[in-house]
């Protein structure tokens, strides 16, 4: 069995992860980005708008806004971790009877401090279903006033668990924005699902995709990223076994796709810098980020209340963090390092800075926090 460094480790990830600039350059559309990874997270839209940018080559965010608004190739609805992410509209067919059921079951004792029981969901799911039906994209203060007056509960969080519930059961998904606030519409509307895997395939379909977005990795992670169960994860493994190879990975079993470890044999090139926005998949894939980041300064990335910030990496380890402050026409990136940095990195920052404004349409520049060490 391989025994994996700290530093073949980012390196295998960076490139699943489609953050290498070899495996970034394959990708030329917001819908094949999106489906390289499984999904990107997006309770915040505009970070998974983001994510794109360093898994792709040469697009804008006009191209992701358009690949789900336009094109419908990606869809924005709740999934993995039953949170919100944008996903391949080619990947519902399969995801949402998979993981739709798993959220909603683990969704019952909420929904009955909320006084949402079975029927009052079937009830608040098939007005859902007409609203949209007869009246078409509708917010969700739109959707909740005629639940209300129906008598079904909306107050406080119910509306959102309600609407939650039927994207789960694959009724809805989100829509179009109208005066900047996005609308729900009928899922069958939007796009045309494929016909479904049959349901013993299903776990292994995610293992098999999961390990191609982020391996190496455990079955722990699988089940953090997923929200499945450790014995599903483990369970879609072993049925992929002939497919993996098998390593050692901080002392832990880990797996790996074969042919993915002909990476490590590749020359080192020159150091990989990305700006990763908040909430990234590199950050929320695995069930911890140790390996990509010092106890010392953990809780700088994710200092708790489920805030995780954007990260500045470099070659897979996280090196600060950083924000942007917008002023007039000029958006500066500022980047706070954990440590005092070598001089030598500013080119690479100086051009993902630019990236970031080229892919925003912005004009942009950089700010570091403390001075660069010569």
């Amino acid at each position: 069995m391989r025994k994996l460094s700290p530093e073949q480790i980012r390196l295998l990830r960076l490139r699943s992860q489609r953050l290498h600039p070899e495996t970034a350059q394959t990708i030329s559309t917001a819908a094949q980005s999106v489906k390289a990874l499984c999904g990107l997270q997006a309770q915040e839209l505009p970070s998974a708008t983001l994510a794109v940018r360093p898994r792709s080559h040469n697009l804008t965010a006009a191209d992701v806004k358009r690949a789900r608004e336009d094109d419908h190739s990606s869809v924005l609805t709740w999934c993995m971790r039953g949170t919100l992410h944008l996903v391949a509209a080619d990947d519902l067919s399969w995801l949402l009877p998979f993981l739709g059921p798993i959220f909603i079951h683990k969704s019952q004792r909420r929904y009955t401090q909320l006084g949402l029981d079975h029927e009052t969901r079937i009830q608040a799911a098939q007005e859902i279903r007409d609203e949209l039906g007869r009246r078409g994209p509708l917010t969700r203060p739109e959707l909740a006033e005629a639940l209300e007056a129906k008598g079904i509960p909306v107050a406080g969080q119910a509306i959102a668990h309600l609407v939650r519930y039927a994207a789960l059961e694959g009724i809805i998904c989100y829509g179009p924005e109208r005066d900047g606030q996005l609308t729900f519409v009928l899922l069958e509307d939007w796009i045309r699902l494929e016909e479904p895997l049959d349901t013993h395939l299903f776990q292994a379909e995610l293992a098999q995709r999961y390990l191609q977005a982020y391996g190496p990795a455990t079955a722990e992670d699988l089940a953090s990223w997923s929200g499945i169960s450790m014995r599903q994860a483990r369970a879609g493994f072993e049925t992929i076994t002939k497919e993996l190879e098998e390593v050692e990975m901080a002392g832990s079993q880990a797996w790996m796709l074969k042919g993915t470890s002909a990476w490590l044999d590749e020359p080192p090139g020159e150091p990989i810098v990305r700006l990763l926005p908040r909430y990234d998949e590199y950050l929320l894939g695995y069930q911890s980020r140790a390996f990509m980041v010092s106890e010392a300064y953990a809780r700088s990335i994710h200092p708790g209340g489920g805030i995780i910030k954007s990260t500045f990496i470099v070659n897979g380890r996280a090196l600060g963090i950083w924000r942007s402050e917008r002023k007039k026409n000029r958006t500066t990136i500022v980047i706070e390092p954990f440590e005092r940095l070598s001089s030598t990195l500013k080119p690479a920052l100086e051009a993902e800075v630019a990236d970031l404004g080229r892919f925003s349409q912005q004009q942009t520049n950089l700010r570091l926090e403390s001075s660069l060490k010569t």
